[in-house]
């Protein structure tokens, strides 16, 4: 069952994977700024009020997004995909959690039912700790696609050969260097030979 603060989260997420509040996205969309202010969430007498399918179709059509690339965002995606591989962050980064192409080692994970992204080499990530604020906190699940060309501006996870696994705004990537942007401000931008790079995966959905 789909409902009313599913919707607003994936919302919410949408505008977040494009580095914008709600009201960015409203405004990118050609809507009044407020349309998803979390005012606009509920009437005055606090029922839910939910967001106009032609709100969805304009932010949809202001970003050359699909409607897959939307639900993407909800609870169940475009289906459910059962047993998606699972596995926390710390333990991504231990040895033997992938083999040396940068494959699951899947024997070692756990099993969970996540979005069906149309990518059978997905996997997911539970955030254990402060690793990936300020965008993902402790317990949240986010689900890599191996498989989705990151584009300037997408959100990825990157796993070096030394176990380290961070997650970055991807900028670009040569013959020799992958450039990243932090998701904290306060950071600085990372580039990384592409010979220290195990995998490296596009955040196509999150469960916050």
């Amino acid at each position: 069952m789909l409902r009313h603060e599913d919707i607003w989260r994936a919302i919410d997420a949408f505008a977040a994977e494009r580095n914008l509040t709600p009201s960015g996205l409203a405004r990118r969309s050609g809507l009044d700024p407020t349309t998803f202010n979390k005012s606009k969430r509920f009437t005055r007498e606090g029922k839910p009020r939910w967001p106009s399918t032609e709100s969805i179709a304009k932010i949809l059509k202001a970003f050359g997004a699909e409607m897959r690339d939307f639900a993407r965002h909800l609870p169940y995606g475009t289906g459910p995909a059962l047993h998606t591989p699972l596995i926390g962050t710390a333990q991504a980064g231990a040895a033997g959690a992938f083999d040396e192409k940068g494959n699951p080692n899947v024997e070692k994970w756990e099993r969970a039912s996540l979005p069906d992204i149309g990518d059978p080499d997905a996997f997911a990530l539970r955030v254990v700790g402060t690793c990936m604020k300020p965008l993902y906190r402790d317990g949240d699940i986010i689900l890599i696609s191996p498989r989705t060309k990151a584009e300037p501006g997408n959100r990825v996870v990157v796993c070096t050969k030394s176990g380290e696994i961070v997650a970055k705004e991807f900028v670009k990537r040569d013959e020799s260097f992958t450039e990243l942007r932090p998701l904290n401000p306060e950071e600085s931008d990372r580039i990384l030979a592409n010979d220290e790079i195990l995998w490296i995966g596009r955040i196509v959905w999150a469960q916050q």
